[in-house]
This record gives C-alpha cells, structure tokens and sequence, in this order.
C-alpha cells in the first residue's frame, strides 16, 4: 500500500474536520465528497485532488 503524506494548513484541517464531525463522517469522506462536486472545491481541494491523482499515477506507473 502507498502511503501518502499531505501538509494542509491547520485552519483548513480545523475547517475539514468540524465539517466531518457536523456530518457525522469521517475525515476522508468529508473530503471524498467535496471532492466529488458535493461541495464548492475550494483552491486547497482541488490542489489536493491534483497531489492525489498525481501520486496515483506514480503508484500506477512504478507497478508496471
């Protein structure tokens, strides 16, 4: 398994997570689901989507 390391702003993380608990998700599914177009993508999102879709790739590629 690919282990991913992201660095997101602590406002942004507080913002995510009380999102998640207010849903009653879990971080990820949070994220999953903004993600997905649920929510307006903001510029952090999306940025993170990229480093996501990015690592896919490579993990894609290197198991080739």
């Amino acid at each position: 398994m690919t282990q991913v390391i992201l660095e997101i702003d602590t406002p942004l993380y507080r913002l995510l997570k009380s999102a998640a608990d207010e849903h009653h998700v879990s971080l990820e599914e949070e994220c999953r689901q903004r993600l997905q177009g649920n929510e307006q993508c903001s510029p952090y999102l999306q940025a993170l989507l990229a480093e996501l879709r990015a690592a896919e790739e490579q993990r894609r590629a290197g198991s080739r």
